[in-house]
């Protein structure tokens, strides 16, 4: 509303029926077993553990192995010639398509490899560029319990430069040493890999995303998006792209996720063109996902996301607010 300060605005956002799904679906998870002593009481439906109260949230591969058993209200499903995987939408989210079990168990596997090892190596940025700039083989040093450490000149100064915004970021003065290969009394600013690899929480692929500005900005160094991430992206596209034309990506964004965290609800609506669709990609854990509507106050759908999912939002649905509860 016209005139609310920041925390007003932020406490009528708690308040909004997206807010309070998010809440609700976060307590997803097992107990922690305190002793010997674990929880008598049932698991709940998807194994939640917490007593939560799950019966609403829409299992597709449940759905898909019932096979002609008959669909709930406002569930579609459709077959497309040329596309062998089964596909799922809501009735009344049209741009909105489900495709469970659409990744191998092999496939999975590569792509989750890929995710963590080649993704993240520069140009490709990640959450960790603005404080250490390029940082290569990260899994690798963190496989081999190395230190990144700063690296200074001889007269002993930072190395450092500023960005077209002023704002000052670190060049090549990081690099990963083993814990034997530090100085003796001397200080260095250092972080071990493996801590760094815990906090890895994005990279962009294809032209780069400008997280301050949310927009790209193609003045950043970049390769093209992988061949076979983008054959991929492209073949899976196909239900959702207007008829006769192909899905042609030009840049990515990967998430990575702790046990702890969400994906708040956001509209992703940098793109100019919303009649091709978001491809989402989901590999490791499953989690609950979030289909709003085109302002958060609307109930959002709740559904489970498994490895080797994948989720299409073009046209309409480019407009709804979506998310990770867990």
């Amino acid at each position: 509303m016209y005139g609310e300060t920041e925390p007003a605005a932020a406490a009528a956002a708690e308040r909004t029926a997206f807010r309070r799904a998010e809440k609700q679906y976060k307590l997803y998870k097992p107990p922690k077993p305190k002793g010997r002593a674990r929880s008598k009481r049932g698991s709940g439906q998807g194994g939640g553990g917490g007593g939560e109260d799950l019966s609403s949230v829409i299992d597709f591969h449940a759905l898909l192995a019932a096979g002609d058993g008959g669909l709930p209200a406002g569930i579609g499903r459709s077959e497309l010639a040329g596309f062998d995987r089964p596909i799922f939408c809501f009735l009344d989210r049209p741009g909105f398509y489900f495709i469970p079990g659409a990744l191998s168990i092999d496939e999975q596997c590569y792509w989750i490899k890929e995710s963590l090892k080649t993704f993240p190596q520069p140009p490709n940025r990640t959450n960790l560029t603005a404080l250490y700039g390029p940082i290569f083989d990260l899994l690798t040093a963190a496989k081999n319990q190395k230190i990144l450490v700063e690296v200074k000149k001889t007269d002993g100064q930072e190395i450092s430069e500023q960005n077209s915004d002023g704002r000052k970021i670190h060049s090549n003065n990081f690099k990963f040493i083993e814990d034997s290969e530090i100085p003796k009394g001397e200080v260095y600013r250092s972080t071990a890999a493996t801590t760094l690899f815990r906090k890895l929480r994005w990279s962009t692929l294809g032209l780069q995303f400008d997280w301050s500005k949310r927009n790209y900005d193609v003045s950043l160094a970049h390769n093209k998006i992988p061949d076979a991430l983008a054959a991929l992206a492209k073949m899976m596209a196909i239900p959702a792209m207007p008829s006769g034309e192909e899905f042609r990506p030009e840049a990515a964004i990967v998430n990575y996720y702790s046990p702890s965290d969400m994906l708040g609800g956001h509209v992703d609506d940098m793109e100019a063109d919303w009649t091709r669709p978001i491809v989402s990609i989901s590999l490791g854990c499953k989690c609950i996902f979030l289909l709003g509507g085109k302002t958060r106050d609307e109930i959002p759908i709740a559904m489970y996301l498994r490895s080797g999912d994948i989720v299409l939002m073009a046209g309409e649905t480019r407009e709804c607010f979506h998310g990770n509860a867990i």
